[in-house]
């Protein structure tokens, strides 16, 4: 609020009414301006009844000052604020900045009783004359009126803060009265400590420790003589006289004014007081500006998180704040708080570069398509965005995105900035998320292994291959509003038979998925996401559809690695939560709840789940995630036509989710260059895997290696149940038989036997298996088998051995 209170000593054009007043009132000869000489009797009484009558009880409230949001290290990010004001007490502020503030405003401060007669006599006279004067208020009358006004402002009551600084004889006389209490009531250095915190230094600078950061790059503790000369000098008159917005010519001036005045007070010397004004006041300055948004933070979209998450009603763990927006507001705009937050800067800077070393900020891969949001092509930009949680207690270590936060009108819509942070939901300013593909599969195996299926079975499937779908009638489907064939491809020929949960795991085979899936239950396993917290970034439930549980639905980073986190630890979900703590000005903690971690699966299932997502990457989809000799489970996740990418996974103490895609095309990452790199077509294990393995790497440097646990046999092999003799069987009496015992089945292939053409020959696996697999079906060719040639006794001829070759 520029200007305000901009004339805080110049009174001089209200001494002539005062003093009229002050008179008939019998002020003076009650002794309180100067000694009684010739008033007495009536005048005098009534004048000491009048003024005694006033009110006198004076309260200050706190001061409005700017709050800290800080890394978990205690690097400043961003300091929310109403007024930039930081309180600080009067040993925080040099020696020779007290001694100039009290020099031009009021020199014989440390001697009168708050009211100066000598100062008003001085004044009365000097303006009589029409010459310049330091003013008659005190700077205690000068602190009552700007704590006045302060009070006012606070309550938003706009004409009370009107009042405190307007020119009237009873509004000055008021103010006496309140001087006069206030040094009964508070020592000299406090009520000096006061102003020098309350005072307005011009262009947004409340406070001297403010104004000495935004002038010269310094605590006030560490002014010198010409800076603390130019700042006390400004509070006459800060709207005219700020250096930055009026040129430094009119500071200079009233820099010399002060310095003048602590010579002729003999606060400095003669050698001091020339050398401080030969010093050009241009030369001095060294302006820094307040993080006073996020917008100005370094790191603008994890601040917008932070506050969006500080404002969230919903979050009562945060009660202290207030119970509404508009008191959380207030509380973190002027409360002087210090909000730590959980962001670690050295693994936020790792997890940065090694991002944009793989999708470098501001990149055009895309090639142009029909739609572009704007000439410049914004369409052909690749994104991407990774978050970094502590799975044992959902604090977000990390948050990274390839964009530039935009902080002019001009950048807003300029290729490569944006304000959305695609790693959050929309109510925290972020996106209603992105398809998240095969990522989607973790929660089918979370759910077959609840329902007793184990990770060494067998799960069904349908051929299909890069070209050939595999299709799903509705009825198949076990959807809730599908009524179409659902087509589902494969990233290379496989299917037709059951499959080892390991390998499909593993392959990411989407027939497979697909097919378990389905045999599921897509509303069995959509709540099984929903128990798992996944929603999409509007915060609603994925609707239930079978594509919803195949990977298509809307999620957002954060969300997702949230959802993993479970798995890595033990079943229990620790919501996201972006703060440490946080601390009063006076260091006091604010009372902040925690949620407590809530157990959403089975600890067995957690662990049965990562073993088979470990597979991933030790000979799977994921292998460019590889830690070496650090356990890590995780999933790629790619979409059709490769419009989005994923890895989301997790060490036992990590777990990060890291997303690549084309967030203003639906056109796929077909046939591009990234980072000199070109892609055929991006999957999730190309970009996103290696992009994680560098994130989880720098976060985990000073952990150590530590396994997830083992799954219990049970989980790992089931409870084995006799796999009835089908052999001679119809398909059909063979797959209900089969049903009956707690079985899947279905056609795995032929093979050649007397038995006749069609019937059942064998089943893999036979003679036992966990209730619930899926058992192979071999039907006979109606060829009977031919007897092998018989053989002679010849001598064979020795060969040499062959080495077969190793799969690469």
């Amino acid at each position: 609020m520029p200007g305000r209170a901009a004339n805080l000593g110049n009174v001089v054009s209200l001494l002539g009414a005062f003093v009229a007043t002050a008179l008939v009132m019998g002020l003076l000869a009650a002794g309180l301006l100067i000694p009684a000489v010739g008033a007495t009797g009536s005048v005098a009484t009534a004048g000491v009844k009048a003024f005694d009558d006033l009110p006198s009880e004076f309260t200050t409230s706190p001061l409005s000052q700017q709050s800290r949001i800080v890394d978990a290290r205690g690097r400043v990010l961003a300091t929310p604020q109403e007024e930039n004001r930081v309180i600080v007490s009067l040993d925080q502020v040099a020696p020779i900045m007290r001694k100039a503030q009290v020099a031009i405003e009021d020199s014989r401060f440390y001697e009168h009783g708050g009211v100066d007669p000598r100062g008003i006599t001085r004044a009365a006279v000097s303006n009589f004359q029409g010459h310049d004067v330091q003013g008659a208020s005190t700077l205690t009358q000068q602190y009552v009126k700007l704590t006045l006004q302060e009070n006012a402002l606070r309550n938003n009551d706009k004409a009370a803060a009107d009042a405190a600084v307007r020119v009237s004889a009873a509004r000055k006389i008021q103010e006496i009265k309140y001087a006069v209490t206030l040094e009964k009531e508070m020592t000299k250095d406090q009520i000096l400590a006061g102003y020098l915190n309350l005072a307005y230094y011009g262009d947004l600078a409340y406070g001297i420790q403010a104004a000495a950061e935004h002038y010269f790059s310094v605590p006030a503790s560490k002014l010198n003589l010409p800076q603390a000369a130019t700042l006390a000098g400004l509070v006459q008159n800060p709207s005219r006289t700020d250096p930055f917005n009026n040129g430094p010519e009119r500071a200079q001036a009233r820099r010399n004014v002060v310095l003048d005045r602590m010579h002729e007070l003999g606060i400095i010397n003669d050698k001091d007081w020339k050398a401080a004004k030969a010093i050009p006041l241009a030369k001095m300055l060294k302006r820094k500006d307040p993080l006073s948004n996020c917008a100005a933070s370094s790191e603008p979209y994890f601040c917008n998180y932070v506050m969006a998450y500080l404002k969230d009603t919903s979050n009562h763990n945060l009660d202290a704040l207030g119970k509404t927006v508009p008191e959380r507001v207030k509380n973190i705009t002027q409360g002087g708080l210090t909000i730590q937050t959980t962001l670690d800067p050295t693994v936020q800077k790792a997890a940065l570069a090694d991002l944009t070393a793989r999708v470098p900020k501001g990149n055009k891969a895309m090639p142009k398509d029909s739609y572009d949001r704007s000439k410049a092509g914004i369409s052909r930009l690749v994104g991407a965005a990774s978050t970094l949680i502590e799975p044992s207690t959902g604090r977000v270590i990390a948050m990274v995105q390839n964009s530039s936060y935009p902080t002019t009108s001009k950048q807003q819509t300029a290729y490569g900035y944006t304000q959305v942070n695609w790693n959050v939901d929309t109510k925290y300013g972020g996106t209603s998320g992105f398809q998240f593909g095969s990522t989607a599969k973790m929660f089918s195996i979370v759910r077959a292994l609840e329902t007793g299926m184990s990770v060494n079975g067998t799960i069904p499937s349908k051929f299909a291959s890069t070209t050939q779908s595999a299709y799903y009638s509705p009825e198949e489907q076990g959807s809730c509003h599908d009524t179409k064939p659902y087509p589902i491809r494969n990233d290379y020929p496989v299917g037709g038979k059951p499959i080892p949960f390991r390998k499909a795991t593993a392959d990411s085979i989407n027939t497979a998925f697909a097919s378990l899936t389905f045999k599921l239950g897509t509303r069995n396993v959509l709540n099984t996401m929903t128990k798992m917290h996944l929603h999409t970034g509007d915060g609603g439930n994925l609707p239930c559809y079978a594509s919803s549980v195949l990977g298509t639905g809307d999620v957002t980073p954060m969300t997702l690695a949230s959802s993993y986190a479970i798995l890595a630890n033990n079943g229990k979900y620790c919501a996201p939560n972006p703060i440490l703590s946080i601390t009063t000005p006076d260091k006091k903690p604010v009372k902040i709840g925690t949620t407590p971690c809530q157990q959403v699966i089975d600890p067995d299932v957690a662990k049965g789940a990562t073993e088979l997502l470990k597979g991933v990457i030790k000979s799977g989809t994921g292998t460019r995630a590889s830690l070496g000799s650090r356990p890590a489970a995780g999933k790629t996740g790619t979409t059709d036509n490769h419009v989005e990418s994923w890895f989301v996974g997790y060490t036992a103490q990590r777990a990060a989710a890291v997303w690549v895609g084309t967030p203003y095309s639906q056109r796929g990452m077909n046939r591009i260059t990234l980072a000199g790199q070109w892609y055929k077509g991006v999957f999730g294990g190309d970009i996103a895997a290696p992009i994680w393995k560098g994130i989880i790497e720098a976060a985990s440097t000073d952990l150590p290696d530590r396994d997830f646990g083992d799954a219990s046999s049970k989980v790992l092999n089931g409870d084995n149940i006799a796999i009835p003799y089908v052999s001679g069987m119809s398909v059909a009496q063979a797959i209900s038989t089969l049903q009956a015992a707690g079985f899947s089945a279905q056609v795995a292939g032929t093979t050649s036997s007397g038995i006749a053409r069609g019937l059942v020959v064998y089943t893999n696996p036979s003679g036992t298996a966990t209730k619930g697999t899926t058992i192979g079906l071999y039907l006979s060719s109606g060829q009977a088998q031919q007897a092998p040639p018989p053989t002679t006794k010849s001598t064979p001829t020795p060969k040499p051995t062959k080495t077969k070759p190793g799969k690469g």
